[in-house]
């Protein structure tokens, strides 16, 4: 007998059951729903809503049923429909009439939404924790490689000379941010639904403050309507962990680069990738590719959560059930791939030779070489037309722009002088682009120190 059967004269379909159950997903936010069960009951018995023995034995009759639900011993039933429906039905059968007292002054639709905030509000948590994790990761390997010069790229061209350091305090950066578009939005799902009802409150006298306390949400949702229909904090979260995802993925892409024989700037370690079945040479980065393809899926659950709240009209509807699957498989995937990826990077090798012979070539000191002109008092785009012309003469030529003698030099300008060596030297071009945010030793150290502090101050917070 379901608990809302009384209007109906029939029992639904099997058919019916199978599809509007919820419990094989929903079932993991058991702690949340009693958690919120236990807290909704004490509020009832302190302001006299029901007697106090009766809540105090609804929290004890609770406690045992979420230990048992540890131990798996409380079985997630279809014809339960859902977790609230499974903790009311089993607190009933084992406390009888009193048990069906907790419902009073509040509906599923308070209930779920009150369950779901508090479960992405732990998940959420955990992998800004993981975030900070790979942030040290990444402020580790930059401290080692501050001298390693690689060149930086656009259009996957070699574009100019940089360090290993200065290329992944990049990525750092993006993460911080990610860091703190995941505190931002669990500051906003910091809200308190309980007590919204079906969708316009109750008539009971009930405490949300305390009920708020409890369950340590900082305020309370202030619209009963909003309440029960927002699931703005959901699609939230999944949006920052698609940013997130997209960001493992960017550099995920320039792992599966730097892998092949034709970069080989680093070599992972083999706990970390896999061989093929018929080509005894290979050693192919799967986690890598595996990250990569795995963001699509995370993209894919925020477009469903988009479209499933794109055109409801207030308040619950039952479509609502279906946020919680993309969400869920979401974190999930996240939660996977983050202390994976985390490891992957701390035991990868770089290799700093390959690094440099690639920043060699492809003229990448070109800029420096024009900005040497520039210094000499010739203007940039007439510098810029020099150094095209110097760059055309060693392709021609087999050269590179260390190659060249200084008659060739001044063949084309005759403001280059001997220094002109020392100014298009890679250690050169790098160290002295010290501005606040450039690859210079210095620079970078500061943009390590800044993640650094970043990281100890959010580990202290409370």
């Amino acid at each position: 007998m379901k608990l809302w059967s009384g209007r109906f004269d029939k029992q639904p379909s099997e058919l019916v059951d199978e599809l509007n159950a919820s419990i094989s997903f929903d079932q993991r936010m058991f702690r949340e729903d009693i958690m919120g069960s236990i807290a909704h009951a004490g509020m009832l018995g302190a302001q006299g809503i029901i007697a106090i023995e009766e809540a105090a034995l609804i929290i004890e009759t609770l406690e045992e049923i979420c230990a048992d639900m540890d131990a798996g011993k409380v079985p997630f039933l279809t014809e339960h429909e859902d977790i609230h429906m499974c903790v009311e039905t089993e607190l009933t059968r084992r406390i009888g009439d009193t048990g069906k007292r907790l419902h009073t002054a509040r509906s599923r639709n308070d209930q779920v939404a009150l369950d779901l905030r508090l479960y992405l509000k732990g998940e959420g948590a955990a992998i800004r924790a993981l975030c900070l994790g790979l942030l040290d990761t990444l402020t580790n390997i930059a401290g080692e490689h501050l001298d390693t010069i690689l060149p930086a790229y656009t259009h996957l061209q070699r574009g100019q000379p940089t360090t290993f350091a200065h290329h992944i305090m990049a990525y750092a950066n993006m993460i911080r941010r990610d860091v703190t578009r995941l505190e931002d939005c669990l500051e906003r799902m910091d809200e308190m639904p309980l007590g919204s009802g079906a969708c316009t409150s109750t008539t009971y006298p009930i405490d949300r403050g305390r009920v708020a306390k409890e369950l340590g949400f900082s305020r309370l949702t202030e619209n009963s309507l909003d309440g029960v229909s927002d699931r703005d904090f959901a699609i939230e979260l999944t949006s920052a962990l698609s940013i997130l995802m997209m960001h493992l993925s960017r550099l995920s892409e320039e792992i599966i680069f730097w892998c092949s024989w034709e970069f080989r700037f680093v070599e992972l370690d083999d706990s970390y990738a896999t061989g093929s079945s018929i080509m005894p040479q290979k050693k192919n980065p799967d986690i890598a590719e595996l990250v990569r393809g795995k963001t699509g899926r995370v993209y894919g659950d925020l477009i469903t959560l988009l479209t499933v709240m794109k055109a409801l009209p207030l308040a619950y509807n039952k479509d609502m059930q279906e946020d919680k699957e993309p969400v869920f498989d979401a974190v999930d995937t996240v939660l996977a791939i983050l202390p994976v990826f985390t490891e992957m990077l701390a035991t990868m090798k770089v290799l700093p030779e390959h690094m440099y012979r690639a920043a060699g070539e492809g003229f990448i000191n070109a800029t420096d070489c024009a900005d040497y002109l520039v210094k000499q008092g010739l203007p940039f785009r007439d510098a810029y037309t020099v150094v095209g012309k110097l760059v055309n003469f060693c392709i021609q030529e087999g050269k590179t722009l260390e190659t060249l003698t200084l008659d060739q030099y001044q063949t084309h300008c005759s403001l280059f002088a001997a220094d002109i060596f020392d100014a298009i030297s890679l250690a050169t071009c790098v160290n002295q682009r010290n501005v606040p945010g450039g690859p210079a030793k210095e620079s970078v150290e500061r943009q390590i120190a800044s993640i650094t502090t970043f990281v100890t101050e959010r580990r202290q917070q409370p």
